[in-house]
């Protein structure tokens, strides 16, 4: 009897010993940072490539429990990827319209939504190009062989073009001698590659590069304002998470690393 005793409590007390052990182990995992990661996946306009590349670095390295996961395209191409159910927690929308579309088909958390950024609609040109280019009406002369646009149907910086475009009476003309990029960065290359021999994207695209030259900004209400929204998908299985990284965005601290790639604050 005393010896079957002793082997109870032999193995009550290896038992506790190991429970113990791994209670150890848990809690030094989630010390040493190991712990199970939150996942944020956001759909952003393609423009927003370099910046949030440097804040999803800044971002990550105070929120050890957070990992931000990217996926760049036109914000057209993003808006048809949350309406047929895509994985995503956030939407950074290079112009209202999608945003707008997304939220009225109930799809977007409508409270998180939130005017982020403004940008600017440029004419640009190859760095060694020798055209005489001044301004967009510049776009019609017969020395304009080729320009470079966004497909207006899915790319909002196509979109802004045309209403450019239109306010200048040039639109049809400049359409039978255009290129179309699937979003702004490749509208960009094609300037850069001097496939075009000009081309209409954002200031803060145009400032990333080396190859090209700024020859205007677009004529002061010639388009409506570039405004970038960012909200919370309604679907999101970590909308705490994705509110916290919102309002990081928001910051100070965010705002002055958007400054550095030429954007400006919305409000």
């Amino acid at each position: 009897m005393k010896k079957h005793l002793k082997r109870i409590i032999s193995l009550v007390l290896i038992l506790s010993m190991s429970m113990a052990a791994i209670a150890g182990c848990k809690k030094e995992k989630a010390d040493n940072g190991n712990a199970e990661k939150k996942e944020i996946v956001i759909l952003a306009a393609a423009s927003l490539t370099d910046v949030t590349a440097k804040l999803k670095e800044a971002y990550e390295k105070e929120h050890k429990d957070v990992t931000l996961t990217f996926s760049y395209g036109s914000s057209g191409a993003l808006m048809t990827q949350i309406q047929e159910g895509a994985p995503a927690d956030v939407f950074m929308s290079a112009a209202l319209k999608q945003m707008n579309t997304l939220n009225e088909a109930g799809l977007m958390d409508s409270s998180s939504i939130y005017n982020l950024l403004e940008n600017k609609v440029v004419l640009i040109a190859p760095k060694n190009s020798t055209l005489s280019l001044t301004g967009f009406n510049d776009l019609s002369k017969d020395s304009v062989k080729m320009v470079a646009l966004g497909e207006p149907s899915s790319v909002p910086v196509g979109q802004y073009s045309e209403e450019i475009l239109t306010s200048l009476k040039i639109l049809d003309t400049v359409k039978a001698k255009a290129v179309y990029g699937s979003d702004v960065r490749a509208v960009l290359s094609y300037v850069e590659s001097g496939n075009a021999d000009c081309g209409v994207v954002y200031e803060t695209d145009a400032i990333t590069s080396k190859d090209v030259k700024i020859i205007c900004t677009a004529p002061e209400g010639s388009c409506k304002k570039v405004i970038y929204p960012v909200g919370i998908v309604k679907s999101s299985k970590v909308s705490d998470e994705a509110k916290e990284f919102i309002e990081y965005l928001k910051s100070d601290e965010a705002m002055a690393v958007f400054a550095e790639y030429g954007f400006s604050n919305a409000q």
